[in-house]
């Protein structure tokens, strides 16, 4: 009995990705460090429930996903084994009900607006709160569920950059100070790239899945070679961006901290010229390492404002 409800844990676990939570919640914390850095606000019952608002989110999100995803990742689980594509496999091996992941989504979307409405109308965060709310709700919930389904309309891994990038940012600054700095949207632009080639990159191990089943993500539509070059663009221009941030009032400080995070995307862009993309062991390494540039250049952000 201790062993099943262990790895009834360990299947939960899995399923719900919570590493996978860091890329949300870092750039939640950034912009929760700056209302308090900027403006002299903090709300430790604000920020809990934000926080938590954000991980609800982004659990329907990964939900939805593996139950939507269902068909693709049984086509990947056979062609590869990287664990930043193709979901989780929990559903491909078969250790719980297609629906648990479909209905838990629900829930938690739903338990997400619960939190916004007691944000908005009882914490009295500002009017704008349900709206920022609904916007990351929406484009995560409706990433993947039909008949919406924003990854295959090739413009999903926009609302990706947008809802990883400016939104958390953005919305944390607000429920904490009822308005939105400036900054905010120069801090933005390098972290939105980043998660934007996340997303991207990790389309390379499923491209012949996606081709398989017809999920006409932006990758299926360009072709690798293409995807290549959005990827290099789009971090040559987050490096920059990052880099010129003195320029922006932020401190130079930054630049020391940003150096060994601008030394892996160097590397990954050199692995990505050299097409290493096709060796599915170097893509694994070059996955991994790119959640690393966009977990970092949040944190850089963030150890710049302490």
């Amino acid at each position: 009995m201790q062993n099943t409800n262990i790895e009834h844990i360990k299947t939960w676990f899995i399923l719900s990705r919570p590493p996978f939570h860091t890329v949300g919640v870092l750039p939640f914390i950034l912009g929760t460090v700056l209302a308090y850095k900027i403006d002299s606000v903090f709300s430790m019952e604000i920020f809990l429930l934000g926080v938590f608002g954000v991980i609800l989110i982004m659990l329907s999100t990964y939900h939805s996903g593996e139950y939507f995803d269902y068909q693709g990742d049984v086509i990947s689980n056979r062609l590869h084994e990287n664990p930043f594509a193709g979901g989780t496999r929990v559903l491909p091996h078969g250790k719980i009900s297609p629906l648990v992941p479909f209905w838990t989504s629900i829930l938690a979307i739903t338990l997400a607006g619960i939190i916004g409405a007691i944000l908005q109308f009882v914490l009295k965060t500002g009017p704008y709160t349900l709206l920022l709310g609904f916007l990351g709700a929406f484009s995560g919930f409706f990433y993947s569920t039909k008949p919406v389904r924003l990854v295959q309309r090739g413009f999903g891994e926009i609302f990706i950059g947008f809802c990883y990038g400016w939104l958390p940012i953005a919305s944390a600054y607000y429920i904490q100070t009822g308005t939105i700095h400036s900054s905010i949207h120069w801090m933005a632009i390098p972290i939105a790239l980043t998660i934007f080639n996340v997303i991207l990159l990790n389309e390379f191990p499923d491209y012949e899945a996606d081709k398989a089943t017809g999920k006409k993500n932006l990758l299926y539509r360009i072709g690798k070679k293409n995807g290549e070059f959005i990827y290099v663009a789009f971090s040559l221009l987050a490096s920059a961006a990052v880099l010129a941030s003195p320029f922006c009032g932020i401190a130079f400080k930054i630049i020391y901290f940003y150096l060994p995070v601008l030394v892996i995307s160097l590397f990954i862009l050199l692995m990505m010229l050299r097409g290493k993309y096709e060796d599915k062991k170097m893509l694994e390494k070059l996955c991994a390492l790119n959640i690393a540039v966009n977990l970092g250049t949040s944190l850089v952000y963030i150890l710049a404002y302490l």
